[in-house]
């Protein structure tokens, strides 16, 4: 038995005994991949275990997530910060090694995998960033950027419509960076794919321009000879579609569906050590896999010593360039510049304001590039000035992409873990419902995303109800470490794109309008920092018996409505809330200097009232939309669904008494 062949059971057998161990986990799938993983890390990939964020490593990506034991058992025989221990805690709490890959706590883990398909769209980000940065800094002799991302998918990756929606795009952009191997091997948890998928996944990759080859994924040779013509091909993304046995050596279970997502059982296991010649010792580790792995890793060091020794030597603008990239350098006076904007706009609707302060802002950061899910003309997302990012034209920043809202969040995450770029994408907020699974795994991740979506309620008005959002705001709230943001006005604006840009450790969601919003007055002396708090006061009076907290077009509605409630003689503040994820964060004596926790609390919002009754609690009144819209005129809408200062005001006056 030879070493290659040694890694391959080190890696078969610590899979297979760290699932058993937990009583939980997917043993086949490592099984029948250990064999090309191995080839991965040993002959192609550049990685250097001692710095696992070298920005021009080669990204490996496990789009099977359930398969994670694969990528645990590999990073911990090529050096990286993962002892066998971890291995041994499999899915327990508190350990390195979770269910499915996470990325930010597991050395070596380049993105979160589990759902499966985002891994592919994560990838084709990946692979995005590198054609990006490389326009931007490479010259002839001297590469800065040209690592390559290879990716292992599945069945279940090829049957979720948003590998798909990415593996579009990838080859339209003919990403020849990219290497992708699709398992082959037929079985599904319910049984084998027969039952439900009988397509050529290679004819369907050829019509998506894709250089396509087909293997025994258990013969090393073809595996290898795949392998230097994916990465030697030019001009296009590649599949290797490979024919694997799932749980290959398992004497009873190989080739079923019993492999796939449950423990094999310690006799099954046994036999399969037996057969293969291996030790019966649990989580054993051969050290000759061990040898194999680190001599790789030392040649890669050497690797990244002289690539940083290149980077050393940059100069001028390729000098700052690198560092913008490397740190997606953000201006420390960057809200100060886009209130200087705001201040220069007239009234109009945020998307139209928020395009402004987005221009401002993409001139200070060159590390923001995106689009729009072919809605630029109605998101106002585009960057003016700049080219279009299209095959051998990387230089740009305004990304197409295209009819595939799935596929572009997807894809926006790989731009964002590769440490080099501030994606945003936009649409409108109905859509959002398309991209969710994606903006999860980016709030999930703590990536720096931001998230453009327009059309942000009923007030969009003639296209209907299938367009008009209701559910959505509080929807997304609900995600952890999202970020929902809806201003009122430019200044707003400003702040919004402020807080997106300065956040690092989480995505933030802009909601912009199509109505048209009023520039709101406020006191003299207001500090445009505040509204980073989330929420503030807009306009007060002495001892409030009522506060009334707005977002968006509505604030100027509560505004309306607190002039026609003082001339009755009631003493109301007004409260704009932009974010009230940012201000949720703030200590409980800061956020009751703005929502007092006396008098009658009155939310409203274009949108489902479920989470401001929450704010309010039973005595409070929540203003809303708990149906769906109807198609007319915008103005229309606001009379008819109670969205004016009059109707507000005798709300108020009612619940008062």
């Amino acid at each position: 038995m030879n070493e290659f062949e040694k890694a391959v059971h080190t890696i078969q057998f610590l899979s297979a005994d760290a699932v058993e161990k937990a009583n939980s986990g997917h043993p086949g799938t490592p099984m029948a991949l250990a064999g090309i993983t191995v080839d991965i890390y040993t002959r192609y990939l550049r990685y250097d275990p001692r710095a696992p964020e070298w920005p021009n490593r080669d990204r490996f990506v496990l789009s099977c997530g359930h398969a994670s034991m694969l990528l645990y058992s590999v990073l911990h025989l090529a050096g990286y910060d993962l002892p066998l221990s971890e291995l041994e805690a499999f899915r327990q709490w508190g350990s390195k090694t979770p269910g499915h890959p996470e990325h930010g706590l597991t050395p070596g883990v380049e993105t979160t995998t589990g759902p499966l398909g985002q891994g592919v769209g994560n990838a084709v980000g990946m692979a995005v960033a590198a054609k990006l940065a490389a326009a931007r800094l490479n010259q002839p002799g001297s590469e800065i950027f040209n690592y390559r991302v290879f990716c292992l998918a599945s069945d279940g990756d090829m049957m979720e419509g948003v590998s798909g929606e990415a593996s579009s795009i990838a080859g339209h952009l003919q990403l020849d960076n990219l290497v992708l191997i699709y398992d082959d091997n037929k079985i599904t948890i319910d049984g084998k794919t027969e039952l439900s998928f009988s397509e050529d996944v290679g004819k369907r990759y050829e019509g998506y321009g894709w250089f396509v080859q087909r293997v025994n994924g258990h013969d090393p040779e073809e595996v290898r000879r795949a392998l230097d013509a994916a990465v030697a091909h030019q001009g296009q993304p590649s599949l290797i579609v490979a024919h694997t046995i799932i749980g290959i050596g398992a004497p009873n279970k190989a080739g079923t569906s019993k492999a796939h997502g449950a423990p094999l059982g310690q006799a099954e296991i046994d036999a399969a050590k037996k057969a293969a010649g291996w030790p019966l010792d649990r989580f054993y580790v051969a050290p000759e896999a061990k040898a194999l792995f680190a001599r790789r890793a030392e040649e890669n060091h050497g690797v990244r010593e002289t690539w940083e020794r290149s980077v050393a030597g940059l100069t001028g603008e390729r000098a700052a360039m690198y560092k913008s990239l490397t740190t997606r350098a953000v201006p420390s006076d960057l809200l100060e510049q886009l209130v200087a904007v705001a201040g220069t706009l007239k009234p109009d609707a945020t998307r139209g304001t928020g395009a402004a302060i987005e221009q401002k802002a993409a001139a200070l950061v060159p590390c923001l590039v995106g689009g729009a899910a072919d809605l630029a003309e109605s998101t106002k997302t585009t960057i003016k000035g700049s080219s279009d990012i299209k095959h051998g034209e990387f230089g740009g920043r305004n990304f197409n992409f295209g009819i595939r809202e799935h596929g572009m969040a997807s894809v926006m995450n790989g731009l964002a873990v590769s440490g080099l770029f501030i994606p945003f994408g936009s649409s409108f907020l109905q859509f959002t419902d398309y991209c969710r699974p994606a903006i999860r795994l980016a709030a999930l991740m703590e990536q720096q995303v931001v998230y453009v979506f327009t059309h942000d309620s009923i007030f969009l008005g003639e296209d209907g109800p299938t367009h008009q959002p209701i559910e959505h705001l509080w929807a997304l709230r609900m995600i952890p470490h999202l970020d929902v943001v809806r201003p009122a006005d430019p200044l707003e604006c400003a702040a919004a794109w402020a807080h997106a840009l300065e956040r690092r450790h989480g995505p933030s969601l802009l909601v912009l309008s199509r109505q048209k919003t009023a520039v709101l007055e406020r006191p003299a002396g207001f500090e445009p920092r505040r509204i980073l708090d989330g929420a503030y006061v807009l306009s007060d009076a002495e001892n409030p018996e009522v506060t009334i907290i707005a977002t968006g077009s509505e604030v100027g509605v509560a505004v309306e409505a607190k002039k026609l409630l003082t001339a009755k003689g009631k003493r109301v503040r007004v409260v704009s809330a932009p974010c009230w994820d940012a201000f949720e964060r703030l200590a409980p004596e800061a956020r009751a200097k703005v929502v007092p926790k006396t008098g009658l609390l009155v939310t409203v919002e274009a949108g489902a009232t479920h989470g401001w009754a929450a704010v309010t609690g039973p005595a409070g009144l929540n203003i809303g939309i708990d149906r769906f819209g109807a198609s007319a005129p915008a103005e229309r809408l606001a009379t008819e669904f109670g969205f004016t200062g009059e109707a507000v005001a005798a709300k108020v006056l009612e619940r008062l008494g």
